[in-house]
């Protein structure tokens, strides 16, 4: 009889799963991802698969919240602080998330592609809303600049509070999706705007270009002004 021990297979979870999928799409693209070639790189049938993930779209949403959870807050001191740091706090964050999507390049075009937010990419929404409504800027403002840096800086989509594209879609892994009360910095722009644009069905995307498109135009300005050059370091970036 033979005394060779059998290789036990690897135990299946979840997060394992989607672990896999993320290290095949950072090699090789999201188009490399595939139930099928998830199951090879983790040496199982692609049947095991479906006991942690319903299908290929709760994989790709499984991936982004795995990589938007690690996204890394501010300590709290400056999280939560009232005031002139919320510049820092938002700062953070947004490199934060500029430094997931060059270590995984798939993602940026995932964000922009996915027809539903999921819990996490909304909480990351939240608290990056709540750090600017922290600093005092109106829920108007707060708005506008969500949409400045989400399109040019997160890869989110320009109608970042459309209710359409808002909300995740229940799974049996997600569970019942997030109540309003989960986000309440993004209620509150989302009241605003409509108490502004009562009968607006979405964002005016001509004139969040034109804000974004401005700001930049202004920022030009004043640097053009104090004479600086690519030497010297970005106003306000060591703060």
């Amino acid at each position: 009889m033979s005394t060779t021990p059998h290789r036990r297979r690897p135990s299946l979870d979840r997060d394992t799963v989607i672990r896999a999928a993320i290290d095949l799409a950072d090699a090789e693209g999201l188009e490399a991802v595939s139930m099928r070639r998830v199951s090879q790189a983790l040496g199982v049938v692609p049947m095991a698969l479906y006991k942690h993930v319903s299908d290929k779209e709760d994989l790709v949403d499984g991936m982004v919240d795995a990589v938007v959870s690690s996204f890394p807050a501010p300590p709290p001191e400056v999280a939560y602080a009232v005031g002139p740091s919320w510049q820092q706090a938002v700062r953070l964050r947004v490199a934060g998330a500029r430094s997931a999507l060059v270590s995984h390049p798939w993602l940026r075009r995932t964000l922009e592609t996915r027809t539903r937010r999921t819990a996490t990419v909304l909480a990351h929404m939240e608290a990056v809303s709540a750090a600017f409504l922290s600093g005092g800027l109106s829920p108007d403002l707060t708005h506008h600049a969500m949409h400045a840096l989400g399109t040019r800086i997160w890869g989110f989509s320009p109608e970042l509070f459309d209710e359409s594209r808002s909300g995740p879609t229940p799974t049996r892994h997600t569970g019942a999706a997030p109540q309003p009360s989960d986000y309440p910095s993004i209620l509150a722009i989302a009241a605003d705007a409509k108490a502004r644009r009562p009968d607006a069905t979405g964002c005016d995307e001509d004139f969040e270009f034109s804000f974004a498109f401005e700001l930049i135009l202004g920022a030009v300005d004043r640097l053009h002004a104090t004479g600086w050059s690519s030497a010297d370091p970005l106003p306000g970036a060591s703060r």
